[in-house]
């Protein structure tokens, strides 16, 4: 049975999905801005996010937001140790060019780790949920993340944003030494499904540089409670909230490939960029 929170955090996934379903096929009458380099949102996005905050806002009023769109917001009693991170449009490149791979992302953290998460992938009808302590599941189906014992097959997925292009050679050094064992890379466009999908074993790992809180809050739950491993490209623990604004590196696995992910990041000196 799903706590009361992930209720509300469902119902107010499906609102933002909503609206992102009523303007994906009049793509050209969006007003589009770039918010920097290469890094672009819509109003779509704004809308999305606002009908999230609706649901989430009419039932914990008192709890704080930090949303892509509308930056961090408190709550109706001021600080809060409960956080709702919100990424309304995950995708958002993908959107906007009529791609069908974005999802609305949702986590309620207290203090910095993630206690809930939703991810919803309206064009598939799938909804990733996870509690911590309580597991991963899709459309209501416990899930587990895949049992690969190394790179060795692996299928590999990753992401080169934006505001990560001056490290892009050190990146590609890293690729050649993932491909020269796994099987693939894929590069999907959304974190937040990378990371649902890593938990659900429909990829075996992931890891992005670049990615802001709201990408990652729920998907880095969702891939802990499926028994898998999250951490920043040094191997060291991450927590969403601390440093929101700032980009971090990620790394996503289970045990065993994502240890071995991470040391080929550090072996290839894709890690001492940063």
């Amino acid at each position: 049975m799903q706590q009361p929170a992930v209720n509300i955090m469902v119902k107010a996934a499906r609102a933002g999905g909503n609206v992102l379903l009523r303007h994906m096929h009049k793509l050209d009458a969006i007003n589009v801005v770039e918010k920097d380099r290469m890094d672009y949102a819509s109003e779509v996005d704004r809308q999305a996010e606002a009908a999230v905050v609706k649901e989430l806002r009419r039932a914990y009023p008192e709890y704080a937001v930090l949303g892509e769109e509308y930056g961090e917001q408190k709550g109706s009693k001021g600080a809060s140790r409960y956080t709702w991170v919100i990424d309304p449009l995950d995708g958002t490149s993908n959107y906007l060019r009529g791609l069908p791979h974005w999802c609305v992302s949702i986590a309620l953290c207290e203090g910095p780790e993630p206690l809930h998460g939703v991810i919803f992938d309206p064009l598939r009808n799938e909804l990733f949920t996870a509690t911590r302590g309580a597991g991963t599941q899709l459309n209501e189906k416990r899930i587990r993340i895949a049992d690969r014992k190394d790179l060795a097959g692996a299928t590999v997925a990753t992401g080169f944003h934006p505001r990560e292009r001056s490290r892009t050679a050190a990146q590609f050094d890293c690729l050649r030494q993932v491909l020269s064992v796994a099987e693939d890379v894929r590069r999907t466009g959304s974190a937040a499904l990378d990371l649902a999908y890593v938990a659900a074993g429909r990829i075996d790992g992931y890891f992005e540089a670049g990615v802001q809180a709201w990408d990652i809050a729920a998907g880095m739950l969702m891939v802990r409670e499926a028994g898998g491993k999250v951490s920043d490209y040094k191997g060291a623990a991450i927590g969403p909230v601390h440093v929101a604004m700032q980009s971090r590196q990620i790394v996503a696995g289970n045990l065993r490939v994502a240890d071995a992910l991470q040391k080929t990041i550090v072996a290839s000196g894709y890690a001492a960029a940063f």
